[in-house]
């Protein structure tokens, strides 16, 4: 498909022909629905057409970069919250006569992966003062996005093994995370097109003759 001929349309799914034939069972993220659209001979007006015609490739390969900071935004959030919820358990929960906590492998791993969310959290702030002066952030946000999905599983490994056999529980919050978490490095662009996209702008390939 041509790119030059790709439009963005807004199509209301009250139109006629237009219909949801499946809800999809997902792993995580279940509070968002996902499901399969089926469009069987729908037209829609041409002023549904969103912005100019033939700019909708261009469209979305510009909202990809907000998207994608979004994405390291929320996991850092995340995983901030996580983080706390771990060091507070391990404070309370107690074995062999002691506050878990006072293991010190278990916290310096604890400040290992802080430090990890802090340098993702300052990217982020990087991302924003990049947007809000107008600048491309493509590069940036691109390498935010990475870290945030390899750090995010990091956080979920790690603090579900923290917590035992609690965070196993689907009744408990970690084991949700523990599932949310898989989509970062996914959705919205995969790690594997992030490191091409990377890649290509860092001009690390083979030199062209």
């Amino acid at each position: 498909i041509n790119a030059e001929y790709m439009g963005l349309f807004v199509v209301p799914t009250k139109l006629q022909g237009v219909s949801v034939t499946k809800k999809l069972d997902k792993l995580g993220m279940r509070s968002s629905d996902t499901a399969e659209l089926a469009f069987d001979r729908v037209r829609i007006p041409s002023s549904y057409l969103i912005g100019e015609e033939g700019k909708g490739f261009i469209y979305q390969m510009q909202q990809f970069q907000k998207e994608r900071l979004i994405a390291a935004v929320t996991s850092w959030a995340q995983c901030d919250i996580i983080l706390n919820m771990t060091v507070s358990y391990l404070q309370q929960r107690v074995a062999f006569g002691k506050p878990l906590i006072s293991n010190q492998w278990i916290q310096f791993h604890l400040v290992e992966l802080r430090t990890e969310v802090e340098f993702l959290r300052q990217m982020c702030y990087q991302c924003c003062r990049l947007l809000d002066a107008g600048q491309d952030f493509t590069r940036e946000a691109s390498m935010a996005k990475l870290k945030a999905g390899r750090l995010m599983r990091q956080v979920a490994d790690w603090c579900t093994q923290f917590h035992g056999g609690m965070g196993y529980m689907e009744d408990y919050r970690m084991a949700r995370f523990f599932r949310d978490s898989r989509l970062l490095s996914i959705g919205g662009g995969a790690d594997e097109v992030m490191m091409q996209v990377l890649a290509k702008m860092d001009g690390i390939g083979p030199k062209s003759k």
